[in-house]
């Protein structure tokens, strides 16, 4: 790759102009209406009774856009099954699109044309309902267009919550089941699981789950209802973009409050120590030192965000505290770090200098502004320590924020070896981010992110035969019954960032190898970037090919094929899918 040439208008990246680019990206995805006459034209045969317009499609950093693509917003259930049975007849495939809060190509690879046979399902408009079903413990009936902030918001009101939950509120809950989207949270040590709760994956909550799929003996598209028990319902689950969920039931349990203390004050060498460099002997037990499991032990929640090229990463540690502490400030809703959802202007700036003018170089100064930005930040917000209903606390992240692009991996491993795993990682990625910027090179201009998780025990639905979530990275090894715990790994940099490619590369085959199913295993991240060659993301075929599947096939089932056959028998037609799909499930 090649640096970029410097462009006019370098000032646009001030604070305003870099805010107000976000909030461009943000409004990208609403409609571009059209008359109805063009729809005809286009869309002979169309639903009458479903809106339908012209779209604009934009991913989370905007590498991935489409203008033009036909778009409808179906209002109930019985809409979408129209909508679905037109394409399979007219010959085109229908998109699932929420809040389009993703990096990979699973809704539409890039260089989707305008004129593609392609139909955006947009989720938000109509399949929003919200209900409480009866039973203990609790569980909500939501519509696949719900947002995560919407639905915690109506937990909360009925004394009800998640363990865990992705950090961006603006996410809808179809999107998030599809990637078998995650928070961060496993249990403390002495912590029993709460009735209703898991440290896994939000998939695993589903109790049961209503999808438009193939039915022999209409022969058409229907809805159909899977119970947690069934097979075909749990390769539904985390579906990657190869169904179309209407609706779901999930379990829930009784709402906490957290305690949120956040530190700046512990370096990475100290945090990320290898096990028993610090007096905290094999990575078990408390310890005397301050190690990302000494920490994980005590609370349970922990995430560290490490900029690149800084020594301090800031430490994020929940912990369950039912009485406010006196030193804690009470937040009666989400977002609270403001100064990471609005960026300073010598964070926009250093951004925007890096981006219109090719100014790689400057990495160093963006990370060391960034972590200046968050530790001055949290002080004058007094957000370094805050406590209220677990929604204000999970949620934290806007749609203003920085946007950048991200790998993204999951290693299962067992609870004792969490510190090895994320001192050995971290020891690579300093040594090959020192080594290039000694090439002059600066692949990374973001920071690294370390959160770590539960697995997807299908038992925590409480309903006696519930299996486990088929192509979850959360799912467990038959083969491994002790492996318990998964640490996520992602690392940031900005869109376009010369030789990010082959960095991003470099770290997946250093995971791939290192975690290859000896003491743990490496799984991806579905909606982040994986399978790297040197100029691209989601074009190594090794990867796509042979260790994806790999990664799912114990011995025990339903391994990578058996999960393909039951998405084709459901969607034998292919109604949806993409080009990038194709590859991932020939």
């Amino acid at each position: 790759m090649t640096d970029r040439p410097r462009s006019e208008g370098a000032s646009a990246w001030s604070r305003r102009g870099f805010l107000l680019t976000a909030a461009a990206l943000t409004a990208g995805s609403q409609a571009l209406t059209q008359g109805r006459a063009e729809a005809a034209a286009d869309l002979p045969g169309f639903p009458a009774d479903v809106d339908v317009h012209r779209s604009v499609y934009r991913n989370w950093v905007g590498e991935i856009t489409a203008a033009g693509l036909w778009a409808c917003a179906p209002r109930e259930p019985d809409q979408v099954v129209e909508v679905v049975n037109w394409a399979w007849r007219q010959g085109w495939t229908v998109r699932a699109r929420g809040s389009s809060h993703g990096w990979s190509p699973l809704t539409i690879p890039e260089g989707t044309g305008a004129g593609a046979r392609v139909l955006l399902v947009d989720t938000v408009p109509g399949l929003t309902g919200l209900s409480l079903e009866s039973g203990d413990p609790a569980a909500v009936r939501a519509g696949a267009g719900v947002t995560l902030e919407t639905l915690l918001g109506f937990l909360e009101d009925r004394g009800l919550g998640l363990t865990a939950t992705p950090a961006p509120g603006d996410l809808t809950l179809g999107g998030a089941l599809g990637v078998d989207a995650h928070g961060t949270a496993v249990p403390a040590v002495g912590e029993n699981r709460l009735p209703g709760h898991t440290y896994g994956s939000l998939s695993n909550l589903v109790l049961s789950l209503t999808a438009v799929v193939w039915d022999t003996g209409s022969g058409s598209y229907e809805l159909r209802t899977y119970d947690r028990e069934d097979a075909d319902g749990a390769v539904l689950l985390a579906h990657l973009g190869r169904a179309l969920i209407t609706e779901v039931v999930l379990r829930v349990g009784v709402n906490t409050d957290l305690r949120c203390v956040s530190r700046t004050d512990i370096s990475a060498a100290e945090l990320f120590a290898a096990p028993g460099a610090d007096g905290d002997g094999n990575g078990e037990g408390e310890g005397n030192g301050r190690t990302f499991a000494s920490f994980l032990d005590k609370s349970g929640r922990v995430e560290a965000i490490w900029f690149a090229f800084t020594e301090f990463p800031w430490l994020k540690v929940w912990s369950v505290t039912p009485n406010r502490p006196l030193t804690s400030r009470r937040v009666t809703s989400p977002y609270n770090y403001p100064f990471s959802d609005n960026v300073p202007t010598v964070v926009a700036d250093l951004a925007g200098r890096i981006l219109s003018g090719a100014a790689w170089y400057l990495a160093p100064a963006l990370g060391a502004a960034q972590f200046t930005a968050a530790t001055l930040g949290l002080t004058a917000t007094l957000s370094r320590d805050i406590w209220g209903p677990s929604k204000n606390t999970l949620l934290y992240l806007r749609p203003t924020t920085l946007r950048v692009t991200a790998n993204g991996y999951a290693v299962l491993t067992s609870r004792a070896q969490v510190q090895r795993v994320v001192s050995e990682f971290t020891d690579f990625f300093r040594e090959r981010l020192t080594a290039y910027a000694a090439q002059g090179r600066f692949p990374v201009n973001g920071q690294v992110e370390i959160r770590v998780t539960g697995l997807d025990e299908p038992s925590d639905v409480g309903r006696p035969g519930a299996r486990v979530p088929a192509l979850s990275a959360l799912r467990p090894r038959a083969d491994h019954p002790e492996w318990d715990t998964a640490v996520w790994l992602d690392v940031l940099t900005l869109p376009g960032t010369p030789d990010a490619e082959a960095f991003y590369r470099e770290l997946e085959r250093f995971l791939l190898t290192a975690y290859d199913g000896g003491y743990a295993l490496t799984r991806v991240e579905w909606s982040k970037g994986w399978a790297y060659t040197d100029e691209a993301a989601w074009a190594d075929q090794e990867v796509l090919g042979a260790a994806v599947p790999a990664s799912f096939d114990d011995g025990a089932g339903p391994d990578w094929e058996q999960a393909a056959a039951v998405l084709e028998r459901l969607d034998p037609h292919r109604v949806y899918d993409n080009a990038f799909l194709k590859r991932l499930f020939p």
